[in-house]
């Protein structure tokens, strides 16, 4: 079988995505014809054994790029096209040329049709789904949801596509070591800086909570006016900073660091930070806009309603937990993924999907 994933951009800045993507080339490569269709972008991820096609993507050029789809999916002329996201004209332009072709294809939309996403430039969104992406999303063969809350969610929409519900993975030869000493009294947050990542209410949260010696270290890339707008409004609290966005072994010796990882996110249809920090064994904090029940369910962490006053009596909880109990909720969160999102569980899920359309 041959398979050709396309996705707007596979830069290191792109957040949970693109590291889908990596996670998900290194164990199809090994099932199937695997290979990547992408736009240009300044720092792309490197996927081992992943063939990977660059495209310049910019829509002055759209009729040019259109034919330099076709003219591609033509010579590799795979069985199916598994299209990553939507929005994009890029996304729906490779789709549409595939669909000529006689393509099947598949569309995850990433959450990408969350309430939260839907509710923000719903202008450009209605606008958007009326010239193309409705279209697009009906005309597909079916729908990947990495939770049942995205599926629901689409289904709400009206869309009556067949949906296939395969969560994101960890990779865990990735994690060569797990967390050890409990005692750091550190709290992280790591992933894009974005105002849908909630930063600023943990912020307030912080700040109005006793902290004591505890400190709070931020992690991640953003638009550079918005990240520097919250640098300087923590200018006054001593145990707050801002690190930086955190890559390879770096990424996993933080997350290690860590008493706790933060992720006070609006909504996020998996949030595969949340699975990288159980992986290394470190409890987590998310919010119901996500889909990580488990985390009450095995006791690995605190599942909440997004909001200052739930940060702050979840902070407080924190605080008062022993060094013993938060290694036991790390004890807990590393035997979930293990038992429920090794990507090579996934790998073989998406391959039965594949086989099946």
């Amino acid at each position: 079988m041959k398979v050709i994933h396309y996705i707007a951009s596979i830069d290191k800045s792109g957040g949970g995505t693109t590291e889908y993507m990596r996670l998900l080339g290194k164990v199809l490569k090994n099932d199937m014809t695997f290979s990547i269709a992408t736009g240009i972008s300044k720092d792309p991820i490197v996927i081992e054994g992943v063939p990977i096609k660059f495209f310049n993507n910019k829509l002055v050029r759209w009729f040019s790029l259109m034919k330099e789809y076709r003219t591609f999916l033509q010579a590799e002329d795979p069985d199916i096209v598994h299209i990553n996201g939507i929005w994009s004209p890029q996304n729906w332009g490779f789709q549409n040329e595939a669909q000529k072709l006689g393509i099947k294809v598949v569309v995850s939309p990433h959450g990408m049709l969350e309430p939260w996403i839907l509710a923000h430039n719903p202008l450009k969104k209605r606008i958007a789904l009326f010239l193309y992406q409705k279209m697009a999303i009906n005309r597909s063969v079916c729908l990947h949801a990495t939770a049942k809350m995205e599926a629901e969610n689409i289904k709400a929409l009206g869309f009556k596509n067949p949906i296939y519900i395969i969560p994101n993975g960890i990779y865990l030869r990735d994690v060569k070591k797990i967390k050890e000493n409990y005692g750091t009294k550190k709290m992280i947050f790591m992933s894009r800086i974005h105002p849908k990542k909630g930063v600023e209410m943990l912020i307030d949260a912080w700040r109005t909570s006793n902290t004591e010696d505890w400190t709070l270290e931020i992690a991640g890339s953003g638009e550079q006016e918005y990240v520097a707008g919250l640098i300087q409004s923590v200018e006054d609290l001593e145990n707050v900073r801002f690190v930086g966005a955190k890559y390879g072994e770096e990424k996993w010796d933080f997350l290690r660091s860590a008493d706790v990882m933060v992720l006070p996110t609006h909504s996020e249809n998996f949030g595969i930070v949340v699975a990288e920090a159980l992986a290394v064994a470190v409890p987590v904090i998310t919010t119901h806009g996500t889909p990580w029940e488990d985390l009450e369910i095995h006791k690995c962490g605190w599942w909440i309603d997004l909001s200052v006053l739930n940060l702050e009596k979840t902070l407080l909880k924190v605080f008062n937990s022993s060094n013993m109990l938060l290694e036991m909720m790390g004890k807990h969160g590393r035997e979930l993924i293990i038992d429920k999102y090794d990507i090579k569980r996934v790998g073989k899920k998406m391959v039965e999907l594949y086989n099946t359309i």
